[in-house]
């Protein structure tokens, strides 16, 4: 799925599939966007990165992790069997290593998660996901136009606002409840 794809899901459940559209592309976007960092944040891009340790220093800059979102693991020494995973703390943007032999400069594995992308080539939104960003863009796109149809005149009445504004939470309720759910499923098991 690429982006123009997901803004076409997303015009289908809100019903705005006939021109003049009641969504601009770029307000679509934005609200996809939104639904789309949430979901990195419960269900991120695994990536992993090597990066060279300090001779005795337990301290690794980790500023190069571009759109890091959290570290899930630190492996030193690399490639041994069973894996050497150290305990470690973040601030901003030091990794420092608590557990283990001091690193004598050698590479150092870093398992963490990422925000996914999604433009107009490609998408790493797993396919089971796509429909739930959808759910979460209308949410945010029927709120956003509740607040704007406030005060106007309208085809649909007064109660549009209010309607467009129950939908929405409605459609953001689901996604929420979905995504803790899915966050649940994502923690380290011991």
């Amino acid at each position: 799925m690429n982006l123009t794809e997901m803004i076409t899901l997303v015009r289908r459940d809100l019903r705005d599939e006939t021109t003049p559209y009641q969504w601009s592309d770029d307000e679509l976007t934005r609200h996809i966007n939104r639904a789309l960092k949430q979901l990195s944040e419960r269900v991120p891009l695994p990536a992993k990165a090597t990066l060279a340790t300090t001779d005795e220093s337990r301290e690794i800059d980790i500023s190069s992790i571009s759109s890091r979102i959290m570290v899930q693991a630190v492996e030193y020494p690399v490639d041994e069997f069973p894996k050497s995973y150290q305990r470690f703390s973040i601030w901003g943007d030091t990794l420092t290593i608590i557990s283990g032999d001091e690193p004598d400069g050698s590479n150092a594995y870093i398992y963490y998660g990422k925000l996914h992308t999604l433009d107009a080539a490609s998408s790493t939104i797993p396919p089971k996901h796509e429909d739930l960003v959808a759910t979460g863009a209308c949410g945010y796109a029927a709120v956003s136009w509740a607040a704007y149809s406030i005060n106007r005149v309208n085809v649909g009445g007064a109660m549009t606002p209010a309607e467009f504004l129950t939908w929405g939470k409605e459609r953001l309720k689901t996604f929420s409840d979905i995504l803790e759910r899915l966050g649940r499923r994502q923690r380290i098991r011991m």
